[in-house]
């Protein structure tokens, strides 16, 4: 009996000493809306979306970052009911500055892979119904300020880019390819932690 008692208590205080700490993870999200530039077309348009995340170990975390950018391509008169969607999983590096509660910036970088569909469906000057799902990546850099614990803003500039050639249809790395769906998004918004 005083064996199994000994086994019981040195069992008990390793498994106190090796259970894992509590995880101290910063959790957000951030509803945004935003507006796209940079590629051939009349993308000048506005978008709308979250990011949604975590930030453990203080300064390294991954977050989800979906985006809706309806007539992407230009008007519902001449491209019809046209879209971009982004699904994206990301890597966040931030370093914040006034700790994680309270108010404070959070200076961060961003990158990832996902999911980018494009959609047309008719219009006058592309009779066109198509849509696509192609491996997609963005990088990308921006500042959550927050005013108190639990609520601030966030604002950031990313590049998104798709890994199809849109004239061939095959995956291809190459960071000028001018067939490639490639554009710069600003969006800005609330965040929520």
């Amino acid at each position: 009996m005083r064996g199994v008692l000994k086994v019981l208590v040195v069992a008990g205080a390793l498994a106190l000493v090796l259970a894992p700490a509590a995880a101290d993870a910063e959790g957000y999200f951030s509803p945004w809306a935003s507006t796209q530039a940079g590629s051939s077309f009349n993308n000048g348009r506005a978008g709308l979306g979250f990011d949604a995340g975590g930030m453990g170990a203080g300064i390294i975390g991954g977050e989800v970052d979906f985006g809706w950018s309806p007539s992407f391509f230009g008007t519902q008169n001449d491209f019809g009911n046209n879209s971009v969607i982004n699904l994206m999983g990301n890597l966040i590096v931030g370093v914040p500055i006034g700790g994680t509660r309270g108010a404070g910036v959070r200076p961060f970088a961003t990158a990832g892979l996902g999911l980018l569909r494009t959609q047309i469906d008719g219009g006058t000057i592309a009779n066109v119904r198509s849509s696509n799902n192609e491996l997609g990546w963005n990088v990308g850099a921006g500042v959550m300020g927050y005013f108190s614990d639990h609520f601030g803003l966030r604002g950031d500039i990313k590049y998104l880019r798709g890994f199809e050639d849109l004239n061939t249809g095959n995956t291809v790395i190459d960071l000028n390819g001018k067939n490639q769906l490639h554009f710069w998004r600003a969006d800005i918004g609330v965040v929520i932690r």
